[in-house]
């Protein structure tokens, strides 16, 4: 009788845990698919704001290039959130890397949005609230979604 215990309780624990493992396997998928598309809207929203030369750079190398409002200077703006921010020299190397973003828990296609409207508009403003770091390593390219 006590083995029989054993074995239905043990059963109905096994059967617990997998159903409690499909749940969390089913919440994780749709809050994956959920925010693939936001991430999806982001870049929409992104690609709109970029002239033709940028939506072509960004599409083919998941970055672009964007000219600084006060000092003319080039930074390249790579796919992602934090530390993806590069000042340029005339011959397409790293001067340095600047780290600067919103606030708040935003997809990529955002933060570069708003990285951009940045620089292009208030650059000397920007670089005072950004964190330098040193760059010996060429910007991050082809990171992120295709298509």
């Amino acid at each position: 009788m006590m083995g029989r215990l054993r074995d239905v309780s043990l059963l109905s624990t096994l059967r617990r845990a997998a159903g409690t493992s499909y749940a969390t396997l089913g919440a994780i998928r749709d809050r994956w698919n959920a925010y693939e598309k936001i991430e999806a809207r982001g870049i929409a929203l992104l690609s709109a704001w970029l002239s033709p030369e940028q939506r072509s750079q960004f599409e083919k190398y998941r970055r672009f290039d964007v000219v600084g409002s006060d000092s003319g200077k080039r930074y390249r703006i790579c796919y992602g959130t934090s530390t993806n921010v590069y000042e340029m020299d005339g011959r397409d190397r790293v001067v340095l890397g600047w780290c600067f973003r919103p606030v708040g828990a935003l997809v990529p296609g955002d933060v570069m949005l708003a990285q951009k409207i940045a620089l292009e508009t208030n650059e000397r403003v920007t670089l005072m609230v950004a964190q330098p770091f040193p760059s010996s390593l060429p910007p991050r390219a082809g990171f992120g979604p295709a298509g």
